[in-house]
């Protein structure tokens, strides 16, 4: 789901075109202290929820070195993400949340590469709304690290988009991808069903907004930002609303 600010088809410059017709870009984000990378793919499908479909762009974030890695939101078209893993091993396929358009693609790239599918219980109800007969392999839990390559992230419960929405924090990397929490501008959107506002400002404020200024915000879909260029705004995102 787009951001409160957003509901339409994004660009997304500098970017190289797959065979499949998605969009990729390498070495995001790399510290000289580590091998891991970011890499980034944008995906075009549809994301639907109480009656309403919306044509969307999704990030789908691949973090790791030449031998594994870790994809965050399969999202829309598994070949294509397959084709960027590009025969690594796949240590997990990573949901940040529920809604259809993060999720749809997670069991046909279970499917090729043979790795586990990861969600919050408290997001089972929105995953089950898309694939009936295909549950996720294993819970995430807040505070749990994934490890891949030679980094680490630690999963943070940020509820309000959605119920069990998370953020993976790569300290190493500098980077945390925020699914649909928190974007360029403030709040993921908060006016459809299983969403709560003052859950999701709370989630932004004590978690997300917790990190160091130069952290990098990797998102669900558009451009990143930073927590430095996002804190000053909290209040104005409170006064503003869903």
């Amino acid at each position: 789901m787009l951001s409160a600010a957003a509901g339409r088809r994004r660009s997304v410059k500098s970017c190289r075109t797959t065979p499949t017709g998605a969009r990729a870009t390498s070495g995001l984000k790399r510290r000289d202290t580590v091998t891991a990378r970011i890499d980034k793919l944008t995906t075009s499908g549809t994301f639907s929820l109480d009656g309403g479909t919306w044509d969307v762009d999704n990030n789908v974030w691949l973090i790791g070195d030449d031998q594994e890695v870790l994809v965050i939101d399969a999202a829309h078209d598994a070949a294509a993400i397959a084709a960027a893993v590009a025969g690594r091993k796949v240590v997990a396929i990573l949901s940040t949340h529920g809604h259809d358009d993060h999720i749809d693609a997670a069991p046909q790239l279970a499917e090729i590469t043979g790795a586990p599918i990861l969600l919050h219980p408290a997001d089972a109800h929105l995953w089950g709304m898309k694939h009936l007969h295909r549950q996720p392999d294993a819970d995430l839990q807040d505070g749990q690290v994934i490890s891949v390559a030679d980094v680490e992230g630690t999963v943070l419960h940020t509820p309000g988009h959605s119920p069990g929405a998370v953020s993976v924090y790569f300290p190493a990397l500098g980077a945390v991808f925020t699914g649909d929490t928190l974007f360029k501008g403030g709040p993921g959107a908060t006016g459809r069903s299983f969403s709560d506002f003052p859950q999701i400002i709370e989630s932004i404020s004590s978690r997300l907004l917790q990190l160091s200024a130069d952290t990098v915000v990797h998102t669900g879909h558009g451009d990143d930002t930073s927590i430095g260029a996002e804190s000053p705004h909290l209040d104005e995102w409170i006064v503003r609303g869903h």
